[in-house]
C-alpha cells in the first residue's frame, strides 16, 4: 500500500515541475535525487563489485529503456495530461508487457482470457485518450502517446530483463544502483540545463520534485519493490499496479480539484480489470 501511495503520487509532483522546467530536466532531476539513496543502499548491502563492469552493456540497454524513455516519456505525457489522468494511463503498462512478451518470448502464449483482458484495457487507454471537444481530444491524444511511449519503455525493459539480466542472477538492489547510475550518466550529456534554477523559485514545487519524486518516488520506491519482492514474490509485489493508477485519480480529483470526468473513471476501470484478466492464470500457476 506504501508502495502504491508513492507511485501514484509521482504524477502531481511531475505536473507541478512542469511549470518550472522542462520534461527531460524534470528526469534529470528524479533520478539525480533517486540514485542517491540507491547508491546508499546497495554500499550497505555489499551488492556492488568491480567485476559487474563486464555486464556494462546490459546496464546502458536497462538504463535506457526503464529510466530515459520511461521516465521522460511519463514527464513529457503528465505536462498535456490531468496527473490522475496520466497515472491511471499508466495502469496499463503490464499490457503492453504481456504484448511484448509475446512477441520476444517463445513460451509466453495469448490465451483467449489474456487476450480479452489486453482488448479491454487498451480499449481503457484509447477511451481516456480521445474525449469530447477537439481541442481537448488533440491534447489528450498527444499526452496519452508519450504515456504509452513510456510505458513501452519499462515493458521492453521488463522483457529485456527476463532474457538477458535475471540469467546473470544479480541482486536487484545491483541491477537498480547500475541502471540509475548509467542513467544518470546518459542524462547529464544529454539534458538542457538552461533555465534548471527555475525549480528553486517555488519552495513546494521543488520539495515535491527532489523529496516526492526523487528521493521518495524512485530511489526508497526501488527498496521497497526490491524488498517486496525478496519476501513476497514477484507476482504479489506486481498488484501494486493495480492500487497506483486508483491513487493517483484520488490525489488529481480530490486533493488537487482536476475536473476528472466519469468518462475517465470507467476508462481506468477498464484498464484495471483488463491486467486482473491477464494476470489471473499467472496467480494460480504462481500456487502450484
Amino acid at each position: 500500500m506504501v508502495l502504491g501511495v508513492i507511485w501514484g503520487s509521482n504524477f502531481i509532483f511531475m505536473k507541478m515541475a512542469s511549470e518550472l522546467i522542462a520534461p527531460m530536466q524534470i528526469v534529470f532531476f528524479r533520478v539525480l535525487f533517486g540514485f542517491l539513496p540507491i547508491l546508499f543502499y546497495g554500499f550497505v548491502k555489499g551488492e556492488l563489485y568491480l567485476k559487474h563492469y563486464r555486464h556494462v552493456h546490459h546496464f546502458v540497454v536497462m538504463a535506457f529503456l526503464a529510466i530515459i524513455v520511461q521516465y521522460y516519456g511519463f514527464a513529457k505525457g503528465t505536462t498535456f495530461l490531468l496527473s490522475g489522468v496520466a497515472g491511471a494511463v499508466t495502469g496499463a503498462i503490464p499490457l503492453f508487457s504481456f504484448v511484448l512478451a509475446v512477441l520476444f518470448i517463445p513460451e509466453e502464449k495469448a490465451s483467449a482470457l489474456k487476450a480479452l483482458g489486453a482488448l479491454l484495457g487498451f480499449a481503457g487507454v484509447f477511451t481516456i485518450g480521445a474525449p469530447s471537444g477537439e481541442q481537448l481530444a488533440t491534447s489528450n491524444m498527444v499526452g496519452v502517446f508519450y504515456m504509452v511511449l513510456g510505458s513501452l519503455g519499462l515493458g521492453a525493459s521488463f522483457i529485456y530483463a527476463r532474457k538477458y539480466i535475471i540469467p546473470l542472477k544479480l541482486p536487484p538492489a545491483t541491477l537498480a544502483t547500475y541502471q540509475l547510475g548509467v542513467g544518470m550518466v546518459i542524462l547529464g550529456l544529454v539534458t538542457d540545463y538552461s533555465g534548471m534554477s527555475d525549480i528553486w523559485s517555488d519552495l513546494y514545487i521543488s520539495l515535491g520534485l527532489v523529496v516526492g519524486l526523487g528521493l521518495l518516488g524512485t530511489g526508497l520506491a526501488y527498496i521497497i519493490y526490491y524488498y517486496i519482492v525478496d519476501k513476497l514474490g514477484a507476482v504479489t509485489a506486481s498488484t501494486v499496479t493495480y492500487l497506483s493508477p486508483v491513487v493517483a485519480l484520488v490525489i488529481g480529483a480530490v486533493l488537487v480539484g482536476e475536473p476528472i470526468g466519469i468518462l475517465e473513471y470507467v476508462a481506468t476501470l477498464m484498464i484495471l480489470v483488463g491486467v486482473i484478466l491477464l494476470r489471473t492464470k499467472n496467480e494460480k500457476q504462481a500456487k502450484h
